[in-house]
């Protein structure tokens, strides 16, 4: 497992709540042991994971003996950008943070501008670690070979990406799970934040049909960043329809819509991650 060991220095392991970042951990934890203080396992909370997210992140930091910390962007104080440390009992699980993120900067972000990603997962990783004094380090990224689009240098020259999983496919990961006595239990396409504007329209369909409750969030979101922004694309998560009406749409028009292959786009540009 030589794509596994440890890059010397600090290293910083992105854990985005999803069965292949877990699988990477796992395979790190296994060539390498006691990681110490210079590795740090890193969960960024946006507040729309699913429960069931939540649940796997803490059963694999509490089946593997591995320390995972919660964190997540946090209110201003004077202005100045904060995260917070949370834990299982205590992560926002009503999209706190991006609600907050969105009154900040007076938008929804969209598939153009991804200012979630940055401010709501990125950012508050990199202020944990550099409470801790590091100056630079490996980050450390579970990106599959069958995902070489995803795969991006750092803008920050303090951090280098390691992406361990470079030649490991989706089935390769899919073999892992069933082998393990748990798993992710959630719904294909609900993984990371449950609305994710990058996912395909039927998955946000289905989101709308399925769990209505968090469906309707992201509605309120684009009607409060309605009545701070000038802009209408800045009101909404998609330039081709708002939440409200994708969500009338699946009410008005029922199941038939997802057995038929061209009522719903199937096209799915990809998660946020970290």
């Amino acid at each position: 497992m030589r794509g596994y060991t440890l890059p010397q220095g600090n290293v910083q392991i992105s854990f985005s709540g999803g069965r292949t970042s877990a699988y990477m951990l796992h395979q790190i934890l296994a060539v390498n042991g006691d990681f110490g203080e210079r590795v740090q396992v890193v969960f960024s909370n946006t507040g729309r994971e699913m429960t069931d997210t939540l649940d796997f992140v803490q059963e694999c930091a509490s089946r593997w003996g591995v320390k995972i910390v919660w964190v997540e962007d946090a209110e201003r104080v004077a202005g100045k950008p904060l995260f917070d440390v949370v834990s299982h009992n205590s992560a926002s699980h009503n999209g706190e943070p991006f609600s907050r993120l969105i009154r900040r900067k007076k938008a929804c972000p969209d598939q153009s501008k991804r200012f979630c990603t940055e401010h709501l997962k990125i950012l508050p990783a990199r202020r944990y670690l550099m409470s801790l004094g590091w100056k630079e380090w490996a980050n450390a990224v579970g990106i599959r070979a069958d995902e070489p689009h995803r795969l991006k240098p750092s803008p920050d020259k303090r951090v280098t990406k390691w992406y361990p999983l470079e030649d490991v496919t989706v089935e390769t990961v899919t073999k892992f799970w069933k082998a393990m006595p748990f798993d992710l239990n959630v719904t294909k396409g609900l993984g990371n934040c449950d609305g994710c504007f990058m996912k395909s329209e039927a998955t946000l369909a289905a989101l709308a049909r399925d769990y209505p409750e968090r469906h309707k969030w992201w509605e309120d979101q684009e009607a409060a960043a309605s009545a701070l922004t000038k802009s209408p694309n800045g009101a909404r998560f998609r330039d081709q329809y708002t939440r409200a009406e994708l969500g009338k749409y699946v009410r008005r028009q029922g199941d038939w819509i997802f057995d038929t292959q061209d009522a719903l786009c199937q096209a799915d540009h990809g998660e946020c991650t970290g």
